[in-house]
């Protein structure tokens, strides 16, 4: 009997490249959703955030909130809580992360290309947009 085959090569590796690399910050990601589908009173199937109105903007907003309410907690006030006590009790870092992966879920749903084009113009050879 001849070894069973499956092609799977050049696919990207869910597991052991993402799961595995970010097991806790994953975890973090995984309360925050389970705290906005409390906080909202929805189910995860539901994917309300998904409906909403200008949703990646609003996500990309999100995330730069809490990365801005790291910083003033650290460097304003001295008083750095990481785990933004004054609302969910979780990371402000997995709050951005949650944010970030709504918009790029929102992104690739909407067909945007998960690699950048070869022949842009505005793209210096450092891949630095200028």
């Amino acid at each position: 009997m001849s070894e069973g085959k499956k092609f799977d090569t050049g696919k990207a590796p869910i597991v052991s490249g993402c799961l595995h690399y970010f097991p806790k910050a994953l975890l973090a990601v995984a309360a925050v959703s389970d705290y906005g589908a409390k906080k909202y009173d929805v189910s995860f199937e539901d994917k309300n955030w998904s409906r909403l109105h200008n949703a990646e903007k609003r996500y990309g907003d999100g995330l730069g909130r809490h990365v801005a309410l790291e910083g003033l907690e650290l460097w304003d006030t001295g008083n750095f809580d990481p785990t933004g006590a004054k609302g969910s009790d979780l990371l402000h870092a997995a709050h951005a992360a949650w944010n970030a992966l709504a918009k790029l879920e929102l992104l690739l749903d909407r067909g945007v290309s998960l690699q950048r084009p070869d022949d842009s113009d505005d793209i210096d050879d450092s891949g630095i947009p200028f």
